[in-house]
């Protein structure tokens, strides 16, 4: 994209922000509250175009530069989410901020779709790095990375081989290969769940060699298929997923069923103290089942580090319930604006 052509990006956001504030606003998830005030945009990763909301801080001055924070979403999600929401509320603080669609997911490309492979995501976010930087706004210098979940997982790995990030942070932070091969509190998996979750990718992927078609499943189990044996976590995904609370039309609720076979071997957070002297922050909830991705993030990294536990957060009160996620905002805000 040409600077001329980011230039005219820029000021049709405060055009559009203008127009915005004459409709009516959005009330949920679906019709837009988490993408008011942002402009869409894409760019390139690698033959994949990629669909992003950027954010642009209150009094914008286009003659400028600013810091900027990329904001990865939960496997599964999309950037009108709770990325969307941690994104629009960091620009309100004084950041250019990027939401975007990983790979495979929501209005990016790549097929197939909802295919959850680390690598893509990783990438994923190198990409968006590169675009914030070439966007003549933005203090190349100055950006930050930030993920959620999943996000968090891959935010971190991608940061420890990425110079370009000068400060990283995941809230809730799920090590998507420790889940696979372990489980989280609640839903423990033992060596026998392992060697059966591999027979099985290993078995669709020669039905596919063999010509059979792409497998893909529903991720999370219908609401009215929950019952008492329903572990907390599944049952408060399906909450944020599955009800207009975060339900998008984009956000399809399906995954390739041979995506595990990827993440068995995944380990995002072996080498965190390869991001020092850079500074990272974990923010997790106290009563999060994933509490204890964010704790071996932090004792892996070196300093300067931060854990910030939320009292009486879930792991998707940190979503979207203000109670939990403004204080996780302030903290973000503080600590990009103290280190980008």
């Amino acid at each position: 994209m040409s600077l001329s052509k980011v230039s005219l990006l820029l000021a049709s956001l405060l055009i559009a922000n203008n127009a915005l504030s004459a409709q009516t606003h959005p009330t949920t998830v679906a019709e837009g509250i988490n993408a008011m005030n942002s402009q869409k945009v894409s760019f390139q990763n690698g033959t994949i175009k990629m669909a992003a909301n950027l954010y642009l801080p209150p009094n914008f001055d286009s003659a400028k530069k600013y810091p900027a924070i990329v904001v990865s979403h939960p496997w599964g999600g999309v950037k009108e989410q709770t990325s969307g929401l941690y994104a629009q509320q960091l620009a309100k603080r004084g950041f250019i901020t990027l939401a975007y669609d990983a790979s495979h997911y929501g209005e990016s490309g790549g097929l197939p779709r909802d295919m959850e492979s680390p690598a893509d995501r990783v990438q994923d976010i190198r990409s968006a790095i590169g675009y914030l930087s070439s966007l003549p706004q933005v203090d190349a210098a100055r950006i930050g990375t930030l993920g959620i979940c999943a996000g968090g997982g891959y935010t971190l790995h991608e940061a420890q081989s990425d110079l370009r990030v000068k400060a990283v942070a995941g809230v809730v932070t799920y090590d998507i290969g420790d889940a696979t091969r372990n489980g989280i509190e609640g839903s423990p998996v033992s060596a026998a769940d392992r060697l059966t979750l591999l027979q099985s990718v290993d078995a669709q992927l020669n039905k596919e060699a063999a010509g059979a078609p792409l497998l893909v499943e529903q991720l999370l189990p219908s609401r009215d298929a929950l019952n008492a044996s329903t572990p907390n976590f599944v049952r408060e995904a399906t909450e944020y997923y599955l009800t207009p609370r975060g339900a998008h039309p984009n956000a399809r609720n399906r995954y390739v069923v041979t995506s595990p076979g990827l993440h068995m071997a995944y380990y995002p957070l072996e080498h965190m103290a390869d991001i020092s002297p850079r500074p990272v922050l974990l923010i997790a909830g106290e009563k999060a089942e994933t509490r204890k991705f964010s704790q071996q993030a932090y004792d892996k990294a070196k300093q300067p580090k931060e854990l910030m536990i939320i009292p009486g957060a879930s792991h998707f009160d940190l979503y979207d319930k203000l109670k939990f996620v403004n204080p996780a905002i302030d903290k973000l805000a503080t600590f990009f604006i103290k280190n980008l």
